[in-house]
């Protein structure tokens, strides 16, 4: 695999479905991806373009190439090392409300005791620009640098809403800017898609139980190992994000949601009138009747 056999790049963003997306590319037998994301060009540049290109199997020739890393987005260097490489790719990004994404990450991080449970501390405009969960929602500073490089037709910007409300439409737009024809959606596309509700074993006694992963990995899926998870798993119970918290973050985010409206030409109307507490992370396991597969009647 050369870097011109690479056709497309997903470069985000986190917490946006771009998992969903993956997953109906790879339902394809015309498209290749690998499954982990790479971060080459944000995180893993040192390791070198052979490295790279050693992620592509021989699979990958003769069909539509592409690879997903939400790092992208974000890394500063990212556009102008994935223009070096590969000036040719098409791009495509899936954005959520940043306020729904950040409180998403932060969710994330709390359910493995990475960040603790004073959201204020993380989530507050007011107390700093925090890089990961604030700075990384001003979606459109980031999209400008892809867009001063790349060009604007390169890119294809799709939104979350668009999966929950017509996930058809939404692949049809990201096929036809790839190139590849229609195609009915996978039915088993939610399988890759985590449920952040499931219980989870709190993050204290899983550190402290460490030392014993290597002796229950080939445990995992027993009746026995099952049994005991379930006695000492507890599902999540995430801090609120307030409406008084809300309200800050809708602030801080207002000038970049004007910016990308006109940068996509679309409304965004939806991500100023949520409101009231959010109660626990959105997931799609939480509109089950909204979305249905064509064919296999599961919820995404």
């Amino acid at each position: 695999m050369q870097f011109d056999n690479i056709d497309f790049i997903i470069i985000g963003a986190a917490k946006s479905a771009t998992t969903w997306l993956q997953t109906q590319l790879q339902s394809d037998p015309a498209v290749y991806m690998p499954d982990p994301e790479l971060h080459f060009f944000s995180r893993n540049y040192s390791r070198g373009e052979d490295w790279y290109l050693s992620q592509f199997t021989e699979e990958g020739f003769g069909r539509t190439v592409g690879e997903k890393s939400n790092s992208y987005l974000y890394e500063p260097e990212a556009a102008v090392r994935l223009h070096r490489h590969l000036p040719h790719a098409k791009l495509i990004v899936q954005l959520r409300n940043p306020v729904e994404r950040a409180y998403s990450d932060y969710c994330m991080l709390f359910r493995r005791g990475e960040v603790g449970g004073d959201i204020g501390n993380y989530l507050d405009p007011s107390l700093g620009e925090n890089l990961r969960f604030l700075v990384a929602g001003n979606f459109a500073s980031h999209l400008q640098s892809y867009i001063d490089i790349f060009g604007r037709e390169a890119l294809l910007i799709l939104f979350f809403e668009g999966v929950l409300d017509d996930p058809e439409t939404q692949m049809s737009r990201a096929r036809a800017h790839l190139g590849l024809p229609p195609r009915p959606l996978a039915p088993d596309g939610q399988e890759k898609v985590k449920d952040k509700t499931v219980p989870v074993v709190p993050a204290g006694l899983s550190k402290r139980l460490a030392w014993m992963k290597p002796i229950a990995r080939p445990l995992r899926g027993t009746f026995a190992f099952e049994a005991i998870r379930k006695l000492i798993a507890r599902k999540p119970q995430y801090p609120l994000l307030t409406d008084e918290l809300r309200k800050r973050l809708n602030d801080y985010y207002a000038p970049s949601i004007e910016a990308l409206e006109q940068m996509s030409g679309q409304s965004l109307s939806r991500w100023y009138e949520s409101t009231g507490p959010m109660k626990q992370e959105t997931t799609f396991t939480d509109v089950p009747k909204r979305i249905n597969y064509q064919g296999g009647g599961q919820a995404l």
